[in-house]
């Protein structure tokens, strides 16, 4: 079971790249990157044909501050977001420091339904609550089964609305609010919004299209990039922090939200993921030239609070030794904002930073204390 909030975690981490020093020919490229970036915040495009779609780079930046950014992260998300409207989130799952926060309107807003991003926090309390295994076969049709990773491959939403009613509305609640729904995810960030996480069932549907569609709940990219950030780290709920001065750059300190003590579940609950990239709804999020694949879960739906259509992917990179996190978020009126669109966002920074060697770089062990300020 999750342990108690806020509890303890010391260990030896890395501090994030911003906070060391880089080489000259680094640092070249990060004066290029820099110069890109003011390029293109000052850039206009024609108007999309598309109707609703008319955000392009200016849009989406045009308001940021991109000074607190990794300079070579963002100009990936930039790139790679284009004319899209929408907003992405880029975290380092071994801090919780933000590398970006590109479109920083639409990231520190009030949130928006989560879509089928919240199957996975949906798998981890249906195995840690043993409602199903990973071998579990569910009925999804009238001749059709299937398990928990075909499933999360396949976004299946008679599956997971099975499962929110065979734990019923407190237990999925409860989970909920253990992996940082419903609550401020960042530390002593000002214009962060907490979304928001109801008290009862959805008239609509019900604690079953809560489960599958998030019916009820408003997220921010902020929420699910910390989120992602915890799946990648094998359970440890960071608060996200931003430095914003060299000072505190310098003093910058991972602090732990939560232990959540999900370690034995998460197996299974990456699998799906993984396989959601191979084959599944996230397939376009693969990068053909990589070593790693990434892992990711889609999400697709309408927002009738915040009205337009909404595309989501949460993910991360390198399994094996993770670096980023990811929270994509697409926001629009036409067929193109949806889930695997914004796994091919994904995609692009995935690739771009893989030719960069982004990846491959490794930064000087610097040994750390971990502050732990509970819930």
């Amino acid at each position: 079971m999750i342990k108690e909030l806020g509890k303890t975690i010391v260990a030896g981490l890395l501090v994030g790249s911003l906070a060391m020093p880089v080489p000259a020919a680094e640092s070249a490229a990060i004066t290029a990157a820099k110069s890109s970036v003011k390029s293109h915040s000052r850039k206009r495009l024609a108007p999309s044909r598309y109707r609703g779609y008319a955000p392009t780079y200016a849009d989406s930046i045009s308001a940021d501050d991109p000074a607190y950014d990794d300079p070579i992260v963002r100009q990936a998300v930039v790139d790679a977001l284009g004319r899209y409207n929408g907003s992405v989130v880029a975290v380092d799952p071994n801090t919780g420091r933000i590398l970006a926060v590109v479109n920083q309107k639409i990231a520190f807003s009030d949130g928006y339904i989560p879509c089928s991003t919240i199957k996975p926090t949906i798998a981890v309390a249906a195995l840690e609550e043993n409602v199903i295994t990973r071998d579990t076969m569910l009925k999804v049709g009238r001749r059709k089964y299937m398990n928990l990773t075909e499933a999360l491959a396949h976004s299946n939403n008679t599956f997971f609305e099975e499962l929110g009613r065979r734990m019923g509305f407190d237990t999925v609640s409860r989970y909920g609010r253990l992996l940082g729904l419903g609550e401020l995810a960042g530390y002593n960030l000002p214009d962060e919004h907490p979304g928001s996480f109801p008290t009862q069932p959805p008239a609509y549907g019900g604690v079953g299209r809560m489960s599958s569609f998030g019916e009820g709940i408003q997220v921010t990219p902020l929420q699910l990039a910390a989120l992602a950030a915890a799946f990648a780290n094998g359970g440890t709920l960071y608060y996200l922090q931003y430095p914003h001065t060299q000072e505190e750059v310098d003093a910058f300190q991972p602090r732990v939200k939560r232990d959540l003590n999900i370690a034995n579940v998460l197996p299974e609950v990456r699998e799906g993921m993984l396989a959601a990239v191979l084959y599944g709804t996230g397939r376009l999020s693969a990068d053909p030239g990589g070593e790693e694949t990434p892992l990711g879960k889609t999400g697709t739906c309408d927002d009738h609070v915040n009205p337009s259509r909404i595309g989501w992917f949460l993910s991360y990179a390198d399994e094996a030794h993770p670096k980023i996190a990811l929270a994509v978020l697409l926001r629009g009126n036409t067929r193109r904002v949806k889930g695997p669109t914004a796994a091919q966002v994904a995609g692009r920074i995935y690739r771009t930073l893989r030719q960069q060697n982004y990846f491959g770089e490794t930064a000087s062990a610097v040994p750390m204390k971990t502050v732990s300020t509970g819930n």
